[in-house]
């Protein structure tokens, strides 16, 4: 289930997350993403925050589904963007067959670790043939709650890995780093593209 003092922080902080994670061009892993699209490729941006990365993916030609638990961050989305945004949780059906792309950043982390697996097999099923998947994680041990109260389950990549050809992903590209989020935190991170076996 969503965790519901998750979406309330974001609803409580999202212009705070829009104004910190703007760009004006899209970030290089959106770019690689893009680069194994066909034209006009259908993309779901699972737990799309205010949904930069489609208004750079409409931009570039492509067809955006933007989704998220937040009503608010789906707000600006829609006002800031022009974007058909809606409201939705990963534990709702995904049409599948569906889109040539998924782009999950930094969103299923706020996933149980028990749930991840039955996420990732739903969004291979809701990819057509050899369709891409980006998923961005921090990486780590267990589960716990950042300062403002999120709830985060962290991986280390070779896990990542693994429960992603469990569920009939190809690796194809991955980058560790280090970042600050929203919580001013300095955490590692780990950014997985993928295609669909």
């Amino acid at each position: 289930m969503a965790d519901e003092e998750t979406i309330r922080i974001y609803d409580d902080k999202a212009d705070d997350y829009a104004k910190r994670f703007a760009a004006d061009a899209p970030s290089g892993s959106l770019s690689k993403f893009m680069s194994h699209l066909p034209a006009g490729a259908n993309v779901l941006d699972w737990g799309c925050g205010p949904a930069a990365s489609s208004f750079h993916l409409k931009a570039a030609g492509f067809n955006p589904d933007p989704v998220d638990a937040s009503p608010e961050m789906v707000a600006i989305a829609n006002d800031r963007f022009g974007l058909s945004a809606r409201v939705g949780t990963f534990d709702d059906p995904v049409p599948e067959k569906r889109y040539q792309g998924v782009w999950a950043n930094f969103s299923l982390l706020h996933a149980p670790r028990r749930d991840l697996p039955s996420h990732l097999t739903k969004l291979n099923n809701a990819l057509l043939a050899e369709g891409v998947f980006h998923i961005g994680m921090k990486r780590g041990k267990g589960e716990s709650r950042d300062r403002f109260g999120r709830f985060y389950t962290y991986y280390e990549t070779t896990e990542l890995t693994g429960l992603l050809e469990d569920a009939g992903f190809e690796i194809m590209h991955q980058t560790e780093g280090e970042e600050a989020g929203l919580a001013g935190s300095v955490d590692p991170f780990v950014l997985i593209l993928s295609r669909k076996i």
